[in-house]
């Protein structure tokens, strides 16, 4: 498992019942997750006074319950490849904070890569969400694009660029579907050095187009790896549908990217848990290399 343990403004707690208790910078969140099955004793005091609660709901989806909670506030990630990075954070629709902070092991993995490249590095990140992966990407030195079909994704993207002292680098917002985009850019024979893409389990596009991860992930990898370069350093695929297992993204890297040699990896990643020293799974990622 690859385990995001670098971070200082960001903390599991403890986790119990189908919920995890977190401390994003000063706040304290109670937030669901799928994943805690167990059962265990609620000792920490934030169970009992966070600063927000999300309650899901049996009908599906859910509310925020508030206590003592900005409407915005902002925490900061320092990676060694990228530096420090700052996101600003709001409660908002399902659960969401607006970062994943187990993607901190990605960033760091792919941009000690981009930095150490000894040459000018070109980023393509689909379904970039908040940009999380476009402002390591870019701190470490290379030319991002960041495409996602939603247009408050994108802005909320480039306000934590411009926190994270980014504003003027050399990123291309785009809002757009990633597909279309994607066989797009192949027409116009643009090429990327590396491809990260976060797609999610469900979605629409902004004319309504449908993506459901399992029908549509192997294709899309396939048509995505028509845009690498001659010289690619790295494809990432992100997944947070319980039914990709790692081995399953690494069989579809490896069938994909046979003809650029390198090596597959997939792997789960997690975050540490304060209270029982253990690691909450998040997901898993699938990560291909040249070398």
């Amino acid at each position: 498992m690859w385990i995001a343990d670098g971070w200082k403004d960001y903390e599991v707690i403890d986790t119990s019942s189908g919920e995890k208790l977190e401390r994003w910078g000063d706040y304290l969140l109670v937030r669901p997750d799928p994943q805690v099955i167990w059962n265990t004793p609620k000792k920490q005091r934030g169970w009992v006074r966070p600063n927000a609660r999300y309650h899901r709901s049996s009908k599906g989806g859910g509310e925020w319950e508030f206590f003592d909670l900005p409407q915005q506030w902002s925490i900061s990630y320092h990676g060694p490849s990228c530096g420090t990075l700052t996101f600003n954070l709001k409660p908002f629709s399902f659960k969401h904070t607006g970062l994943f902070p187990e993607q901190a092991v990605n960033w760091d993995w792919f941009s000690d890569m981009i930095r150490n490249a000894g040459r000018p590095v070109k980023i393509l990140n689909l379904f970039a969400y908040t940009g999380g992966a476009t402002l390591a990407a870019a701190a470490a030195g290379a030319s991002v694009t960041h495409v996602d079909a939603s247009k408050g994704m994108v802005g909320w993207a480039k306000e934590n660029a411009a926190s994270s002292g980014l504003a003027d680098a050399p990123i291309r917002w785009l809002v757009d579907d990633c597909v279309k985009f994607a066989e797009r850019e192949i027409r116009r024979g643009n090429h990327y050095d590396g491809i990260i893409m976060d797609p999610p389990s469900y979605g629409r596009g902004p004319k309504g187009e449908i993506w459901k991860i399992e029908d549509s992930i192997h294709s899309f990898i396939r048509l995505c790896v028509r845009l690498l370069s001659d010289r690619p350093l790295f494809f990432l695929v992100n997944s947070y549908t319980t039914g990709l297992a790692p081995a399953v993204l690494t069989y579809m890297l490896s069938t994909e990217l046979k003809g650029f040699g390198g090596h597959t990896d997939s792997q789960e990643i997690g975050l540490p848990v304060t209270a029982s020293g253990l690691v909450l799974p998040c997901g898993a990622s699938g990560r291909w290399t040249a070398r």
